[in-house]
C-alpha cells in the first residue's frame, strides 16, 4: 500500500481509524502514514511499525477521521455572534443584520472576523469550510495564511454590497479572483448568488454562463423558509427551485443551501440534476425556518452535506455538534429511529461535503493518495465510556473539546488543542474590541 522509496514524514498510530470510505468501517490498531502532504500508507499496526518514518506519533484512546467539512457559512459574521437573537429570518436580516453590515463591514472587519472563525473551526475539528461573504479576496488571504482549506463564494445580489457596487462588479471580481487562485492547492473560488429573492433572472443567467465557462460551482440559499417559497409562487406562479432549473443552474456543481421546503417536484429536480443540498439544522431551528427532510433526500440518492451557517444565526461554528443535531433531527422528521445513523452522519460531515464542493478526489475520506486532512478526537474521557462503537460515541457523546490534533495537507494546525499558526489570545482580544465598538461601548 506504500512505496518503500522515501521514509514517511509522519506515522500516526491511533486506537481507531475511521476512513469513511469504505462506508461503516472502523479499523482498530492500524497506522496511517503521510508523505508530502498526502496519505501514503494505511495498514495494520504491525506492518506500519516496519516502515521508516521521520516521526512516529502514538494516539492512544483517539479516533482518527477525515477532517470535518463545514459546507456553508459566513465566516466574518462571527463578529456579529449574538447581536440579534431570537428573531425570524426576514426581521433578523432586514432590521438588524443588513443595517449592521452596512455600518460595520469593511476589509478589517472581514479579516478579523474570518480569522476568528478559522481559529474556532480548527479547534472544532474542521479542516475545510465554505464561506460566502463580502470582500472574498480578504477571506482568501486569511485562509492562505492559516493553512486551512476553503471554498470561497463571491456573493452576488441585485443591489450594492460592501466591496461591490453592483452585481456586474461582483461578477467581475469573482472572475478575477477565480483566475488568481485557480492553481491554489487549498482554496477554491465559486459564485454565490445570495438567494432567489435577491437575484433576478438576468443576473442568474450571467452567473450560469460564467460558471459553465470556468467549470466553477454555484453556492446559493434556496428554499430557506416556507414564506420564501410561498411569496415566489404568489408573485410568479413558480417555485424558486423550478425557476433555477428553468434557468439551467441546477446540476452537480450547484450547492442548494437550506432546502427546508421540498415537494415531490422539487425532489425530482434535485435527483435528476444531481444537485447537492447543504443542510444547516441549527440555524434553521433557531430562525424557525423549517426542517430539511434529510432521510428522504438520502434515500432518493441526493448528496446531502452539512453546514453551520454563520455564527450570527447559529451561534457557534461547531460542526460536530451540528452533525449530532442533524442526526437527531433526521430521526424526528422521518419518524424513524434508524434515519441518519452515526456512520452516515459522519459521512455527511466529511465525504459528502467534499463531494458537494467537487473535492471528493482530494479530501473527505482517509484513502491512500488523498490529501492528509485529518482530525484526532480523544475518546478516552469519562463521558465516552464504555466504547462499543467509537463512531456512535463520537456523534452522540462527544463535544468539540475532545478535538486533540488536526492536520491539513499533512501540516499540523492544532497540536494538543493548541493552534500552531494562530495567536488565540490576540484573536480573542480583537473580537472583544469589535464587540465593544459595535455595541457602542467604545468608539
Amino acid at each position: 500500500m506504500t512505496s518503500t522509496a522515501a521514509p514517511l514524514d509522519l506515522l500516526l498510530l491511533p486506537t481507531w481509524l475511521v476512513p469513511v470510505e469504505p462506508a461503516g468501517v472502523v479499523l482498530k490498531e492500524h497506522g496511517l502514514g503521510i508523505r508530502d502532504g498526502c496519505i501514503a500508507f494505511i495498514g495494520p499496526r504491525a506492518a506500519a511499525m516496519k516502515l521508516a518514518a521521520d516521526e512516529v506519533r502514538e494516539l492512544p484512546g483517539m479516533l482518527l477521521s477525515p477532517g470535518l467539512i463545514n459546507a456553508h457559512g459566513h465566516a466574518a459574521m462571527s463578529l456579529f455572534r449574538g447581536l440579534a437573537d431570537d428573531l425570524p429570518l426576514m426581521t433578523w436580516l432586514e432590521k438588524h443584520i443588513w443595517p449592521a453590515e452596512a455600518k460595520w463591514v469593511d476589509e478589517a472587519f472581514v479579516r478579523d472576523g474570518t480569522n476568528l472563525a478559522i481559529a474556532e473551526q480548527l479547534k472544532g475539528g474542521i479542516t475545510c469550510f465554505s464561506d460566502m461573504y463580502f470582500y472574498p479576496k480578504v477571506a482568501s488571504d486569511c485562509v492562505h495564511s492559516s493553512g486551512m482549506r476553503a471554498q470561497i463564494a463571491m456573493p452576488i445580489l441585485d443591489f450594492p454590497i460592501p466591496g461591490a457596487s453592483s452585481a456586474d462588479e461582483a461578477l467581475r471580481q469573482g472572475i478575477e479572483l477565480f483566475g488568481d487562485l485557480k492553481h491554489h492547492p487549498r482554496i477554491k473560488i465559486t459564485f454565490g448568488p445570495h438567494a432567489p429573492y435577491t437575484v433576478c433572472d438576468a443576473n442568474l443567467e450571467k452567473i450560469r454562463v460564467i460558471a459553465e465557462e470556468l467549470d466553477a460551482a454555484i453556492h446559493m440559499h434556496v428554499h430557506e423558509t416556507a414564506f420564501e417559497v410561498q411569496q415566489a409562487v404568489e408573485q410568479t406562479g413558480e417555485r424558486p427551485l423550478a425557476r433555477l432549473a428553468r434557468l439551467g443552474l441546477l446540476g452537480p456543481r450547484f450547492q442548494a443551501v437550506h432546502m427546508t421546503q421540498i415537494s415531490e417536484d422539487d425532489l425530482a429536480l434535485l435527483v435528476e440534476s444531481n444537485t447537492s443540498v447543504i443542510h444547516c439544522p441549527e440555524s434553521n431551528l433557531k430562525l424557525a425556518s423549517g426542517f430539511c427532510p434529510v432521510e428522504r433526500l438520502w434515500q432518493a440518492g441526493v448528496n446531502v452535506a452539512i453546514g453551520t451557517d454563520g455564527a450570527a444565526s447559529n451561534n457557534d461554528l461547531d460542526l460536530l455538534g451540528e452533525t449530532r443535531t442533524a442526526a437527531m433531527l433526521a430521526k424526528a422528521v422521518a419518524g424513524s429511529a434508524t434515519a441518519l445513523d452515526a456512520h452516515r452522519a459522519l459521512r455527511m460531515a466529511t465525504l459528502n461535503g467534499a463531494r458537494a464542493m467537487g473535492l471528493e478526489s482530494q479530501i473527505g475520506s482517509l484513502e491512500v493518495g488523498k490529501a492528509a486532512d485529518m482530525v484526532a478526537f480523544d475518546l478516552s474521557g469519562l463521558a465516552q465510556q464504555p466504547i462499543y462503537d467509537p463512531v456512535s460515541q463520537l456523534i452522540y457523546a462527544t463535544g468539540r473539546d475532545c478535538v486533540k490534533h488536526l492536520w491539513v495537507a499533512g501540516k499540523q494546525l492544532l497540536d494538543d488543542r493548541q493552534l500552531t499558526r494562530m495567536d488565540e489570545q490576540q484573536l480573542t482580544a480583537t473580537a472583544i474590541a469589535w464587540g465593544q465598538r459595535i455595541s457602542g461601548h467604545s468608539e
